[in-house]
């Protein structure tokens, strides 16, 4: 009973850390520059992140409030926005998971080129006051 209890309960652990996780292949990481027209942009990031002008073009529905407002975004391919690698696996599986097709996304706090458009995870944290 204990061990089938414990063995439940690692199953559970492990799909819940793979979802956030793991990392997400075969999305490019691109600058907002170089995203391609056609695209349309959604700004995955909590609102109080994306008070930026840069994305103010960008459909903006923080990653929290997916599930409850995913039928307002327009069935085009997507160009997301996020905060970091974690945000961005998170992002991408639910919107998967609604049947969206996600191209390419940007990582506010690093720039792609710095990246070398991989999906290794940055580490470094850089200050919004710096």
């Amino acid at each position: 009973m204990i061990v089938s209890s414990l063995l439940f309960f690692l199953i559970l652990l492990s799909a819940a850390l793979y979802r956030r996780y793991y990392p997400v292949k075969h999305i490019p990481c691109l600058p907002i520059g170089e995203v391609p027209d056609g695209l349309l942009l959604v700004d995955l990031r909590d609102y109080n992140e994306s008070n930026g002008p840069i994305f103010g073009q960008a459909l903006h529905i923080p990653v929290a409030y997916l599930k409850r407002h995913a039928r307002h975004i327009p069935r085009k391919p997507l160009h997301i926005i996020v905060q970091d690698a974690i945000e961005k696996n998170i992002g991408i599986r639910l919107l998967r998971r609604y049947g969206y097709e996600v191209k390419s996304y940007s990582i506010a706090a690093c720039d792609c080129r710095e990246r070398g458009r991989t999906d290794r995870w940055n580490t470094i944290k850089k200050s919004k006051t710096a």
